[in-house]
């Protein structure tokens, strides 16, 4: 798998727009705290072996890189800008869920009309930016109803969301119709609502809602019985795990950790939201058991990008100031 390394060009304070190749992107680093360590020249990890596993299929909007995980499964992933963000396509024999739809820097819709026909549901795993993007393409958007998912329909304006389009957050060059300058998160609309234990029917495929709030009050991860597969959301993946944002709770992750461990021999494969899309499930019980740690204070923290990074065995978590 070869990729197109871009330089990226400040224009404007904050805004950035990609031009002739070159070795690597602008030194010039976003302003943030909090993202963990190691984020430095974060795009040298690419591309990232785990991908190889699984074949890539062809389309013509290069922003994205599209895998078949498992059949009827689709990962779609954005590997140009930090956030790695990977939605899935899941693909029942009458209709198909679309788990999160990405950053919204390029047009999903016309990607996911090539991979399936069907009526398409989107269900986004929380409300965050990098997960929502290209909810306003879509027409059937499911979500929770709680105030803070209701919110997030809103949108978010170039001023909010300008800083993940700007210095080390891109390496990769951006479709020609995008502009750092106007991006934003288009609001949208919710048309129906999931609760905890919902089934969501696709036709041969049935996908059970478990609310997993922690890093967002509205986190769910979607449950697949039949093909032991958990789709996770943000809730767990092989990067730092975010418990210390604004509307994360660290005692409310903890207890979703907990829960979703007991889940593990149910499980084989967890479906990841960020960098790779596969992860074994033991890894449930491991960040069931790095909360608890960091909860009796017999974990060691170190003080990483402004925040307080927790390390364990191939993952981190990322939590309040100790004490808070």
């Amino acid at each position: 798998m070869k990729i197109k390394i871009l330089f990226a060009v400040v224009l404007s304070p904050g805004l950035l727009a990609c031009t002739e190749q070159s070795a690597s992107p602008s030194k010039q680093s976003a302003a943030v705290e909090g993202r963990g360590a190691d984020t430095a020249k974060w795009w040298e990890s690419l591309p990232r072996a785990e991908w190889s596993a699984y074949e890539r299929v062809a389309q013509d909007i290069d922003w994205f890189e599209i895998y078949q995980v498992f059949p009827n499964v689709y990962a779609i992933y954005e590997p140009g800008q930090f956030e790695e963000v990977i939605s899935f396509l899941i693909i029942g024999d009458d209709k198909a869920l679309l788990f999160d739809t990405g950053l919204g820097i390029a047009k999903l819709q016309p990607v996911i009309a090539r991979l399936t026909d069907h009526e398409i549901i989107v269900l986004n795993s929380h409300g965050h930016y990098d997960h929502i993007g290209g909810n306003h393409e879509f027409a059937d958007i499911a979500g929770v109803e709680v105030p803070y998912a209701i919110n997030r329909t809103k949108g978010a304006s170039n001023d909010k969301v300008a800083e993940y389009v700007s210095g080390d957050w891109l390496w990769k060059e951006t479709p020609a119709d995008f502009d750092a300058a106007t991006y934003d998160i288009k609001p949208y609309e919710l048309t129906n609502f999931v609760k905890d234990g919902d089934i969501i029917d696709l036709g041969g495929r049935r996908l059970e809602v478990l609310l997993t709030p922690g890093h967002s009050p509205d986190s769910i991860c979607l449950l697949d019985r039949e093909e032991r597969q958990l789709f996770t959301g943000d809730t767990f993946y092989l990067a730092p795990l975010y418990a210390h944002l604004e509307g994360s709770d660290f005692d409310q992750y903890k207890t979703t950790m907990e829960r979703l461990a007991a889940l593990t021999p149910e499980i084989d494969h967890l479906m990841t939201s960020h960098n790779v899309p596969v992860a074994d499930a033991a890894y449930l019980g491991k960040a069931a058991s790095a909360f608890e740690a960091i909860s009796t204070k017999s974990a060691a923290y170190q003080k990483t990008d402004g925040a307080y990074e927790y390390q364990f065995d191939g993952f981190s978590v990322i939590a309040p100031k100790p004490g808070d």
